[in-house]
């Protein structure tokens, strides 16, 4: 991506033409010091034509069709004349150093809709990373003027938290299940999300998913017991026969009526705080790895470590001076 016409990209996205769109988002994903220096620049002329969208997040327990889902509620967004932005944080992509089209092509459908725009995960290097590429990347489809973005975790774990910093709202997806209903669902997730849906009840399972819906409901009136706060409510839906999908998005809006413009905002503005200080340590990170001077120690702290002659406090502490500079030489004019 050399020869970057800032200007005319920014135009591009602004008149929601998908080839930009799509060169744009490649821009702020990049990790190169140059493509860095576009992409601010390309985000300073965006912004203030940003924030307008709903912004959900969307995660789930292994198996419970997530990506059968979005599509679901994509498609419902659409028929409703929304434009719908997908994006997808795959803190896998960590270790892998990239990400497959899996989602895109599990969502066929909203995939070749002219008002749906997906995107798969992208390959960061850090999860900080993929929070900065991802929420830069939403900054462009609300410039491009699209109403909603989903954003997908498709990893586990922290990709959770990370994603609940971006979005106005967090949707959980679970399933019945057998015997221990709340088994593998962590407190935490309970804790960050807005709305509780159990998916794939459908058939013979309707009974057994409203049967875990109500014991959520009970879950969570423990965990909010005392506060004034919203209280996440738990729903029913089908995302392979389309059913109660209306019901979970007209409980997503409730939610973001709940915070009212006001909330809204204050929400918005903390997480930019947040995102501040992500990007801090991202950018420190960055300078870690490419730092001449923490280069010449590395291989050093490495067998050594390794080899277990040094303790990682002093390694830490051996790589830090190295980039502080207190064991650089004098310069000659000191």
């Amino acid at each position: 991506m050399t020869g970057i016409d800032v200007a005319a990209m920014a135009a591009g996205v602004l008149e929601g033409r998908r080839a930009a769109i799509s060169r744009a988002i490649t821009l702020v994903e990049s990790s190169r010091a140059d493509h860095r220096a576009s992409a601010r620049e390309l985000l300073a002329e965006l912004t203030p034509h940003a924030g307008g969208a709903v912004r959900v997040g969307i995660s789930g327990v292994p198996g419970v069709g997530k990506s059968t889902f979005i599509e679901a509620l994509g498609s419902h967004l659409v028929a409703q004349d929304k434009r719908v932005g997908v994006l997808a944080v795959d803190p896998s992509s960590v270790r892998t150093g990239g990400s497959v089209l899996g989602d895109k092509t599990r969502m066929a459908e909203l995939a070749v809709s002219p008002k749906a725009f997906i995107r798969p995960s992208p390959s960061a290097g850090t999860l900080g990373g993929v929070a900065r590429a991802t929420s830069q990347a939403m900054t462009v489809l609300e410039a491009a003027g699209y109403d909603v973005v989903l954003v997908e975790t498709v990893g586990v774990g922290q990709s959770e938290i990370t994603v609940a910093g971006m979005v106005d709202t967090f949707l959980f997806l679970t399933i019945a299940r057998t015997g221990d209903q709340l088994q593998g669902i962590k407190k935490g997730i309970l804790e960050i999300a807005d709305v509780v849906c159990v998916n794939k009840a459908d058939g013979e399972r309707v009974r057994e998913a409203e049967a875990t819906a109500s014991e959520l409901s009970g879950a969570l009136r423990l965990v909010y017991a005392g506060t004034s706060g919203w209280v996440p409510p738990v729903v029913t839906a089908s995302a392979l026969e389309s059913t109660g999908i209306e019901r979970v998005w007209n409980r997503l809006v409730r939610h973001r009526e709940f915070l009212g413009s006001a909330g809204l905002a204050t929400k918005r503005a903390e997480q930019q705080l947040d995102f501040t200080w992500a990007l801090v340590r991202d950018e420190l990170e960055q300078r870690l790895r490419t730092d001449e001077h923490v280069a010449a120690v590395r291989e050093q702290v490495r067998e050594q470590v390794l080899a277990g002659q040094m303790p990682a406090s002093t390694a830490a502490d051996l790589v830090l001076a190295a980039y502080d500079g207190r064991d650089r030489p004098p310069s000659a004019d000191s």
